[in-house]
């Protein structure tokens, strides 16, 4: 498969996932009994706060959603069918993670490859593809004054386009830009699905103390040869003195 399909297939998966986020920041707008504005400012925020993130610390230009007028067409798109249709439960929550999921590993592989096109290194490369897939949502949440679902209490998310990145810094020298991308998409859509079906999460903090941490340790059990283990003498008390 040579790049140009390989361009246009992220590109449409970049757009769905755009609108899939948008569509969600305008159901939490429905919630939260917001008016046009707060749908259309929650629908942005969601479908193109990642990348527009990445774009500015990268300081390759303006922004791509900017420039490219698709994606604002379709984070509006969104805002409006989650604005004019109440989006049913029974719909929404079967397709939703599987639409979510592939937005993740494409906007992973779409933001590493960025990163390593502007000359920057694979760290740097994995930091900017993990923030391109949870930006957006971060923000939303510090609009709605929530803390951001991805720093806990939640399946892996961070964790999956963490590893989507990583398999695309890798794989990009070894295998060239087009296999490197779709791996790094499916690995990051997999990896977000099986965490979702089999409730894979991080840790949580210990709550680590000296004392604590000295509980915990195995305590030695032993006796001094020779001491009774009680008042009484080896034999019993017939070996008292009268």
């Amino acid at each position: 498969m040579n790049p140009e399909p390989i361009e246009l297939f992220v590109r449409v998966v970049d757009l769905t996932g755009v609108l899939m986020n948008a569509i969600l920041g305008g159901v939490i707008a429905r919630a939260k009994r917001f008016d046009p504005v707060g749908f259309l400012t929650l629908a942005i925020m969601s479908g193109l706060g990642g990348g527009m993130i990445r774009d500015v610390l990268l300081q390759v230009g303006p922004p791509l959603a900017l420039t490219d007028p698709a994606y604002l067409l379709v984070a509006i798109a969104g805002t409006v069918v989650a604005f004019m249709v109440p989006v049913s439960r029974r719909l929404w929550d079967p397709s939703f993670p599987y639409l979510d999921a592939l937005a993740l590993g494409c906007w992973s592989a779409a933001g590493a490859s960025k990163a390593l096109a502007a000359g920057l290194g694979w760290l740097p490369a994995v930091m900017m593809g993990t923030i391109t897939a949870i930006g957006g949502g971060m923000l939303r949440d510090i609009v709605l004054r929530k803390t951001p679902a991805v720093f806990g209490g939640n399946t892996l998310y961070a964790t999956s386009a963490i590893l989507a990145s990583l398999v695309l810094v890798l794989l990009q020298p070894l295998a060239g830009g087009a296999v490197a991308t779709l791996a790094a998409s499916v690995v990051g859509m997999l990896m977000t699905l099986l965490a979702r079906r089999l409730d894979w999460r991080l840790p949580e903090p210990y709550a680590w103390s000296p004392k604590r941490a000295l509980a915990m340790l195995p305590r030695p059990r032993w006796r001094l040869r020779g001491k009774p283990a009680s008042g009484r003498g080896r034999h019993g008390p017939a070996d008292r003195p009268a």
